[in-house]
């Protein structure tokens, strides 16, 4: 016989168990990130970088650029974004030239052979190198601590390095030195001079008894753990030999790079998961990421410490302080189709890199871009800074323009112009051709201009590159003021014939 039962509901004591264990489940299925407030929008945080990053290459239209973020011995985030000159997806692998961020990695070249006794940083560059002449004798006592923190006495004014012949070696980038003469005496005045590295990084050479290339992968980036990075010898061992994009007129524009010397002083090229272990090592006086040290702490602080009044040190330099923080270290790198720029922040402990692929001056992108991951490190919403040349070049365009059009109404006026001079006195024709002729000479001496403003010595050629617009504004100035007082001379030698002839 079955007996019927009543169905009963759970006990409270059941209700409560069952209420716990769905609880437990639920929570099961959530990560830690998931049960704790959402991190705020301007936090340090991979979507935060990412955010920012898509937006920056939406509103700037920055082909690629790839990032390395890092916390004391901690790497936040590595990334690429948009494509390479070849069209390539940027990633935290994609191989990219930092440029002059390799005078810090050669610097700790010479710190590491500093530690073994072989150098001593104050002793005569020409004790390990004899072969490191000048024509001048005060290069005798140019020291390796001058050398990297580029107090030598050389510079661009007294051997414009970019506007001559390149060498194809460290020997022969030292060799070629010899006919140069020095700027200034031996440690009283600091000028950025690429050549101040190659000669260290031969030194390194000489004195290992080994390429540069190899101590470097070997003492430096192998013990970093930076298994991509390497030194090559010219812009054009670089991966897709350097080339890149320029800024004009709110476009960028695919441009090769011509070959440039590059091996200690530029010659790095690296990946922003390589750059991460660098930052780390940098920010945790020479300990790896896996907790070995490369480097002793002591030298590190060398690397960082710019001479006394000086904001320079070896492939360093004091930025601007935000508030009562200490001041950041960086340093900024820059190829014609390639810019770059590495940062430390010392009381955060955060490092930031970022390298991309638009050049000098008209798309210094990646100091913009530092900027925003700077406002994210110290907890400000990020700013997206665009190139300046991005307003400036319509500015020039208009100019340009209008240089035209000035130049065509001279033209149109000269024979009237010329009527009206003849019964003047020769003094004040030429004193009205004055400005016209400044303006021809513009566009041969923008080197020189661009020289002043950069402290760099560089070519015409080379101008484009750094500012196409700025290029085509002074080439149309100074072709309209040509034609103007071409114009005006032919039509005063016919007026003062036909005057002649009466």
């Amino acid at each position: 016989m079955w007996i019927r039962t009543k169905k009963q509901g759970p006990s409270p004591a059941g209700r409560l168990t069952a209420a716990l264990g769905l609880t437990v489940v639920a929570l099961a299925g959530l990560t830690p990130a998931a049960l704790a407030d959402p991190a705020p929008a301007n936090a340090l945080t991979p979507a935060a970088i990412d955010r920012f990053m898509d937006d920056y290459l939406e509103e700037t239209g920055l082909p690629g650029a790839v990032v390395a973020v890092t916390r004391g011995g901690d790497v936040v985030h590595t990334a690429g974004y948009g494509h390479s000159a070849g069209g390539r997806p940027m990633t935290g692998r994609t191989e990219v030239p930092v440029a002059s961020l390799s005078k810090s990695m050669t610097a700790l070249a010479v710190m590491r052979l500093v530690e073994e006794g072989k150098v001593n940083l104050d002793r005569p560059v020409r004790s390990y190198l004899p072969e490191f002449t000048m024509a001048d004798e005060r290069a005798a006592r140019i020291t390796v601590r001058q050398l990297l923190n580029q107090r030598s006495g050389m510079a661009d004014s007294a051997f414009p390095d970019l506007t001559l012949p390149q060498a194809h070696t460290l020997k022969g980038s030292v060799a070629r030195m010899r006919g140069a003469r020095l700027a200034a005496e031996p440690g009283t005045r600091w000028s950025y001079h690429n050549p101040n590295y190659f000669v260290a990084a031969r030194l390194v050479e000489v004195v290992a008894g080994e390429p540069f290339a190899d101590y470097l992968r070997t003492r430096v980036f192998t013990p970093l753990g930076m298994t991509d990075s390497r030194s090559v010898d010219s812009t054009t061992d670089m991966p897709e030999d350097a080339r890149g994009y320029v800024r004009a007129y709110g476009r960028v524009v695919q441009r090769g790079h011509p070959r440039w010397f590059t091996a200690g002083g530029h010659g790095v090229v690296t990946t922003a998961d390589d750059l991460a272990r660098w930052l780390i090592a940098q920010n945790n006086g020479g300990v790896a990421a896996d907790g070995r040290r490369v480097v002793s702490a002591g030298s590190v602080d060398v690397m960082h410490t710019p001479p006394k009044g000086e904001r320079y040190a070896m492939g360093w330099s004091l930025g601007e302080a935000n508030g009562d923080e200490e001041p950041p270290l960086q340093h900024t790198g820059q190829l014609l189709t390639r810019n770059a720029i590495q940062i430390l922040l010392p009381e955060r402990k955060i490092g930031i890199a970022v390298v991309s692929n638009t050049g000098m001056l008209s798309g210094d992108d990646s100091a913009g871009i530092a900027d925003g991951l700077r406002d994210l490190a110290e907890g400000r919403s990020p700013e997206i800074r665009e190139p300046f040349t991005m307003t400036a070049d319509w500015v020039l365009a208009a100019l340009t323009l209008l240089a035209l059009g000035l130049g065509t109404l001279g033209t149109v006026r000269a024979k009237r112009w010329a009527l009206r001079a003849a019964g003047r006195p020769l003094w004040r024709a030429g004193a009205r051709a004055l400005p016209y002729a400044a303006l021809v000479a513009l566009f041969p001496s923008l080197p020189e201009l661009m020289g002043l403003l950069m402290r760099r010595e560089g070519t015409l050629d080379q101008v484009l590159y750094v500012w196409p617009a700025l290029y085509i504004y002074c080439a149309a100035a100074s072709l309209a003021a040509t034609v103007v007082i071409v114009v005006r001379a032919v039509h005063t030698v016919r007026t003062v014939r036909a005057a002649r002839a009466c």
